[in-house]
């Protein structure tokens, strides 16, 4: 039984499954909005959430580390510092939404946009 586990294995061992959270999340910040599958955008809330968090505190050389050692892309990486941190400044959380768009032609499968509020 699956009490009290917080992580969406997404069908993946863990070296893909963190490749997989990494890229949807750099794609997010980049585009601010992406279309995926529901479990996908599920799984990746919340790390997306994280990096903004982490993006939004005052020592920017442990802002550069911690966003360096998470994502590995830097324009997403600056963009998290210079354009979102700025933007969510006064809101606490809940920097991403998850809206609905139907389902995928080839095996029905429920697909969602997750994007930046």
């Amino acid at each position: 039984m699956r009490h009290q586990k917080r992580i969406r294995k997404i069908g993946t061992d863990k070296s893909h499954r963190v490749a997989l959270l990494r890229n949807l999340a750099m794609n997010v910040i980049i585009h601010e909005k992406i279309k995926t599958t529901r479990t996908k955008a599920k799984a990746a809330q919340p790390f997306v959430e994280r990096l903004i968090g982490i993006g939004k505190k005052e020592n920017k050389l442990h802002v550069i580390r911690e966003l360096n050692k998470l994502v590995n892309h830097e324009s997403a990486s600056k963009k998290i510092m210079e354009v979102l941190a700025d933007k969510y400044k006064d809101r606490s959380s809940g920097y991403t939404r998850i809206t609905k768009a139907g389902f995928r032609a080839g095996d029905n499968a429920p697909m969602v946009y997750l994007e930046l509020v």
